[in-house]
């Protein structure tokens, strides 16, 4: 068990946590959203006492382990197994067995043991770090962004070993779907404070919506109500048969609540430039063939691709996806076949190395109006605004950007000039959740075509693509269909074929007192949300309703307390 209570922390007058309090219960999997920059990665080293708070304390039992899962992987010894058994406990240094046991478990064999851990694939090197954590025999994982440049089937491996993990976990992803696979609560930093419930990440991010919206009915309602009353007290306080009432709405004015006005939180909202394209085929790859060495990476792909397309490019790590972007690109020559494009075709390109040829001394605007020297500085602005830097932050130069900013400015560069075909390598990869999200409504409303890589499934289902480039070993194969499709029809024939070890189901028992109380709750919780979702549409269409307005905060203090209740009962279990 973990507990916060009243933790504050600032960093050069900014302001990370206030008064910030929560509990992680036993067996509770925890998924840690927030936008960039938020305080997650910081929250973390707050409970690994590599932080200390300004303020508040950090309970956690004598005995409870915890293991850290960073998010820049590091390996210093020579042979595999040498760096897994750092891991092992103190007074344990010579009990390799361990180390080798958990090894093979998570997926490496006796062979792997000499191996040189830089030698392995992202899915691997994690893996490895996994073990490293796991042989500490750890009661709590805090993981930090887990996902980072693994495929979808490291992601798939990972997300069954987290189902299979018996302890508790704080988890750090952008990939909603992931989360909402593994984690029992969400907990979001928002507004400088933690807020925890049970359920998914969609269920936290309509919560606060709901609360955000509720906030500012409720401020603007007493802020009238404190105007009226001030000028019945101007108008009628001299009177001498109304000084009494006046002073008692005074009164009553005083003991209104004060209700600050929400700042105004930056959001990522643009639609890309799109420009006309007239005709049918946009291009068409005829036994496109590419190699860096001797073997080939990329052999015979042939594919054709028309107007509002959406194709998918899917494989493990280093099976030649990006290159293929490039390619259509003409960032590379193919060494064999041909590749047309129409006339009318205007790519738009977010390519992976791109951020590292970001010029570290320009400004955001600079990098900008590079990418068409035809806008206006009016225009520049308005993109810079749209990428979030509004104001004096559009003069920041690239050097002082973090790896969201800076994906940020590329897509920002490809808003500065029209296109109607998407080239996009892994775009979400340092974007928050906020921003992933207004990044797949940008790409779903985009009159082009897209041709997008990426290792978010979640991605994959929302953009209802038209055709999958599957990137094996040496060879590629062309699906044409969804996401769903292609996993019913073909699936990842590399997915490993060992199975999850199965436990023993023990016939159904009868639910106790305490089990059925906790599903009357449950039941009583979803009837309330279902009502206040209707009333607060009501109040949206008539925000002067004020009999609305204080039943929607009636039912949300009804559906807070019923929280508090299950949280009781659950523990009591």
């Amino acid at each position: 068990m973990i507990q916060f209570d009243d933790v504050s922390l600032s960093f050069a007058g900014n302001i990370l946590f206030s008064h910030a309090s929560f509990t992680l219960q036993k067996g509770e999997r925890c998924a840690l959203v927030g936008r960039n920059g938020s305080g997650k990665s910081t929250l973390f080293k707050i409970i690994e006492k590599q932080i200390e708070p300004d303020s508040g304390s950090i309970s956690i039992p004598r005995g409870y382990r915890i293991g850290y899962l960073q998010q820049h992987i590091q390996f210093t010894k020579q042979t595999l197994l040498e760096e897994a058994a750092m891991g092992l406990p103190k007074g344990e240094e010579e009990m390799v067995y361990k180390a080798e046991k958990i090894l093979l478990g998570l997926g490496f064999t006796i062979e792997d043991f000499d191996r040189s851990p830089s030698t392995f694939s992202g899915g691997y090197a994690l893996r490895l770090h996994l073990a490293k954590v796991i042989i500490s025999e750890p009661d709590c994982l805090l993981l930090d962004e887990p996902t980072n440049y693994l495929d979808i089937l490291s992601i798939r491996w990972l997300t069954q070993f987290l189902l299979r993990w018996k302890g508790e976990f704080i988890l750090i992803s952008h990939d909603r779907d992931f989360l909402d696979q593994v984690c029992t609560h969400t907990m979001g930093l928002h507004r400088n404070e933690i807020r925890k419930f049970k359920g998914s990440t969609i269920h936290y991010f309509e919560k606060i919506v709901v609360e955000e919206e509720l906030h500012e009915k409720t401020r603007i309602k007493i802020e009238k109500k404190k105007a009226h009353a001030e000028q019945f007290a101007e108008r009628f306080g001299a009177k001498a048969t109304k000084a009494a009432q006046a002073q008692s709405k005074l009164k009553m004015l005083e003991r209104e609540p004060a209700l600050e006005k929400l700042n105004a939180l930056s959001n990522l909202d643009f639609s890309f430039n799109a420009a006309p394209f007239f005709g049918e085929k946009m291009l068409e790859a005829q036994n496109l063939s590419f190699s860096y060495t001797d073997e080939p990476l990329i052999e015979n792909i042939s594919f054709l691709m028309g107007r509002k397309e959406r194709i998918g490019i899917i494989g493990k790590n280093g099976r030649g996806k990006s290159t293929l972007l490039r390619l259509i690109n003409s960032e590379l020559k193919p060494k064999g076949g041909k590749l047309f494009t129409s006339e009318n075709c205007k790519i738009g390109y977010f390519g992976q190395t791109h951020i590292e040829r970001l010029n570290s001394k320009h400004t955001i605007e600079e990098e900008i109006s590079l990418a068409n020297p035809l806008l206006s500085y009016t225009q520049i602005k308005a993109i810079s605004g749209l990428m979030m830097f509004s104001g004096d932050d559009s003069l920041k130069t690239m050097s002082q950007l973090s790896g969201g900013e800076k994906s940020r400015v590329l897509l920002g560069k490809i808003l500065a000039k029209p296109c109607n075909l998407l080239l996009l390598d892994e775009p979400t990869h340092h974007l928050d959740i906020e921003s992933i999200e207004a990044l797949i409504d940008a790409m779903d409303d985009f009159p082009g075509s897209v041709i997008i890589v990426t290792h978010s499934e979640l991605i994959l289902r929302r953009l209802n693509l038209t055709q999958i480039i599957l990137c094996g070993r040496n060879s590629q194969t062309t699906f044409l269909g969804n996401y769903d499709e292609f996993l019913e029809k073909i699936g990842w024939e590399e997915e490993e074929k060992k199975p999850p070890p199965i436990k023993k189901t023990l016939p159904p028992k009868k639910p106790n007192n305490l089990e059925r109380e906790i599903k009357k709750i449950e039941e009583q919780i979803k009837t309330f949300e279902e009502q206040l979702a209707k009333n607060v549409e009501m109040l949206n269409q008539n925000p002067r309703s004020l009999d609305l307005a204080k039943k929607v905060e009636e039912q949300q203090k009804k559906i807070d307390q019923l929280y508090q209740e299950l949280e009781i009962l659950f523990s009591r279990l």
